[in-house]
């Protein structure tokens, strides 16, 4: 019964492969990849019908049919490579063209061949049982898993818009090799072949014909789209590297257990561990990898940088903030020539490229001068020095003899200029490199453009860093200013009691009043050298009546002529604000109502309440202003219209009630005066005791009005 089911099994394989190969032949003859699509479908009809026949007849296995097995997957894998590497179909008859892994993987399947061929005929085994396992189910596992890595590699490289055309082929074959490696690797399990599992084998395949029926049917251009990464490639070669590594040692443990007597099982065991062992530092191994992807660069592309990759790499090293940027500019530049160390030297004010970051490598903190053969070397010629090139090549650097510093540490490697605007703007010592690096024009080419895009990012940090400090000075100029403008208004004051005081020196009411002036000048500037001392402001804001700072502002500006007079229309108005900085910029504003006006005019203060805000104005009869310069120069800091003032006043006076929430207005004509108008919100408290008086009078409005 077995036996007919083996029949039937691969008699439907046969009849369907045989089928899409007259397809091929007829209707789709001439579509991309028809050849070799027919090529693999013509030996898996050869190879199912092979296996029906012995299953018909119930015989054993011919040489041909073991040979058969191989070349039916041989078949699908090179359909597969061709796919990958379309012009790599040109050159399967010439192998000095052939990339190195298609060289690889044919010479593997020629030896599979080649084993099975010698292990049919009865030939003696001279090789401990290599060519048994590369005859049997061993290679036939390893052979699989080619096959689905480059399925794997063929789907998840083509583009989104391809995948429609590819995707049941990919399904189909996939799947062939999944059976095969689940067959092979049941038998190496319990060392004989499932004849149940051998005799589904050839349904299963038979399914895979109308996946790609369908698959060529959409005629898709399938290599459209291809592009094996570096990353993937790299990742595959690991894998493919570690399952090829895990399946010799297990061989190998084998054959120690099965030829080591009584010490076999130890013996196998500690093997494997080793072996396990090996394997992860191989896997975590930094210099390990950066061979593997040197020689994948190397020998299967054609440039050595997926630049790509590389630059968004490179961006995100310097755009974290996980280190310095001078730390991150190091292990960016390094990474391109996987070196494990480096150091960063930047030009400083002593006229030195002093040092200022390290990573993995310590510096003994010597600069190099800016006007040294080795630092007008990197700038005009703008080179990549190689340190162990210099040694027998010193004659191309003309004759300019390196620092003694950077010859006596052994693990330089490569001297990198970062060039900014055409001039150095600094270097960078790297170590040397895990694996050998081919230092070739296109390497040479990428460091050169990064470093310039890491000089670029430090010279904006050096940038930030210096507007901070101009910022810090600006700062703290600006509060000098202010300072000096408070202590102008303070030695007007004590001016103009020195000049009254000989005509009033023996007037009780002006002593009395002096003496008030003194000290508040006196706690004025106690205050102000207390800002000075501490270099920020320490304002604090508190609810203050206004009624009461605006009767001290006007009585400090009593002895001047016209005496302002003050109005208040609402009393108990209180706001939020700092009493000393409020009473200086009102004061400002009252001291240029004075000083703009005659003696015979008038300065009046009106303090009322409008809505939620109270309104302060202060309003003269003096010279006025054009509305060309309230618009443009009132409001801009050092600019005034007196011969002694510094144009501070105003600005100031703008920007603190602004601060506070406030407006400030002003309205001007020349020769008939000017109206300041100050507008502050009330203390919060105040205004819900206003909202609530609101309310409750239009309530009794409406109870009137019913």
């Amino acid at each position: 019964m077995l036996v007919n089911v083996v029949f039937l099994s691969y008699a439907v394989a046969a009849t369907a492969f045989l089928l899409l190969s007259v397809l091929l032949l007829t209707k789709w003859r001439g579509r991309l990849h028809w050849a070799s699509l027919l090529f693999a479908c013509s030996l898996t009809a050869v190879w199912a019908a092979n296996i029906a026949w012995h299953g018909y007849f119930d015989t054993p296995f011919s040489l041909l049919t073991h040979c058969l097995e191989v070349v039916r997957s041989a078949g699908w894998i090179v359909f597969l490579l061709i796919l990958l590497d379309p012009s790599q179909q040109l050159r399967f008859f010439n192998i000095a063209q052939m990339k190195p892994y298609v060289l690889g993987i044919l010479s593997f399947l020629s030896i599979q061949f080649i084993a099975t061929i010698y292990s049919n005929l009865g030939l003696p085994d001279f090789s401990n049982g290599m060519i048994s396992l590369l005859s049997n189910t061993g290679g036939r596992v390893a052979i699989a898993v080619i096959g689905l890595l480059l399925v794997e590699q063929f789907f998840r490289n083509m583009s989104e818009k391809g995948r429609w055309g590819i995707k049941f082929a990919c399904l189909g074959l996939g799947g062939l090799f999944v059976f095969d490696f689940y067959l092979y690797s049941d038998a190496m399990l319990f060392r004989k072949i499932n004849i149940e599992i051998w005799a589904a084998r050839g349904l299963v395949d038979a399914f895979t014909v109308p996946l790609l029926i369908i698959s060529v049917a959409r005629n898709p251009k399938w290599s459209q789209g291809i592009l094996v990464s570096r990353r993937i490639l790299f990742h595959s070669a690991t894998l493919f590297g570690t399952a090829f590594y895990l399946l010799a040692m297990a061989a190998a443990g084998y054959y120690l257990r099965f030829f080591g007597g009584n010490w076999g099982t130890a013996m196998q065991a500690a093997f494997l561990f080793g072996a396990v062992i090996l394997l992860l530092i191989l896997l975590f191994s930094g210099s390990v990898r950066s061979w593997l992807k040197v020689f994948i660069s190397k020998h299967f592309y054609n440039y050595n940088y997926d630049y790509r990759e590389e630059w968004i790499r490179f961006t995100k090293t310097l755009s974290i903030d996980a280190a310095d940027l001078g730390e991150r500019s190091i292990m960016a530049l390094a990474e391109l020539v996987h070196s494990p160390a480096g150091a960063l030297y930047i030009r400083a004010e002593s006229g030195n490229c002093e040092p200022v970051n390290q990573w993995n490598m310590h510096v003994d903190g010597r600069g190099e001068p800016l006007n040294s053969g080795f630092s007008r070397l990197l700038e005009e010629k703008q080179w990549v020095i190689d340190l162990q090139d210099l040694k027998t090549h010193a004659d191309i650097y003309e004759g300019i003899a390196m620092p003694e510093w950077l010859l006596a540490d052994t693990r330089a490697w490569l001297v990198l200029p970062l060039i900014l605007h055409g001039k150095l703007f600094g270097f960078v010592v790297l170590a040397q490199a895990r694996s050998k690096i081919n230092l070739n024009w296109e390497v040479l080419d990428l460091l050169k453009i990064a470093g310039s895009q890491a000089a670029s990012y430090l010279a904006q940090q050096e940038s930030a860093n210096a507007l901070m400090v101009a910022r810090q000075f600006d700062s703290f100029n600006r509060m000098s200013t202010f300072m000096v403008h408070d202590l102008k208004n303070l030695v007007a004051q004590l001016s103009l009691l020195l000049s009254n005081a000989e005509k009033h020196k023996n007037n009780p009411e002006f002593q009395k009043d002096m003496i008030e002036t003194i000290d508040h000048s006196v706690q004025k500037m106690k205050v102000l050298l207390q800002k000075l001392s501490r270099g920020a402001s320490v304002d604090d804001t508190s609810a203050i009546s206004l009624d009461q700072l605006l009767r001290h502002a006007v009585e400090s500006k009593s002895p001047y002529e016209p005496t302002p007079v003050l109005e208040i229309l609402k009393s108990t108005l209180r706001v939020s604000a700092n009493r000393e900085r409020l009473e200086r910029v009102v004061g400002h504003i009252i001291q240029n109502a004075i000083e703009a006006t005659p003696k015979d005019g008038e300065v009046r203060v009106t303090l009322r309440q409008q809505d939620s805000f109270a309104v302060i104005e202060i309003k003269d009869t003096g010279a006025g202003m054009s509305e060309e310069f309230i618009r443009e120069k009132l409001f801009s800091p050092f600019v005034s219209t007196k011969v002694a003032g510094m144009g501070i006043g105003v600005f100031e006076t703008k920007e603190y009630v602004q601060e506070l929430g406030g407006s400030l207005d002003v309205t001007s004509r020349i020769s008939a005066g000017t109206v300041f108008t100050i507008k502050l919100r009330i203390h919060d408290a105040d205004v819900h005791a206003v909202d609530v008086q609101v309310a409750n009078k239009v309530a009794q409005s409406e109870e009137g009005v019913l």
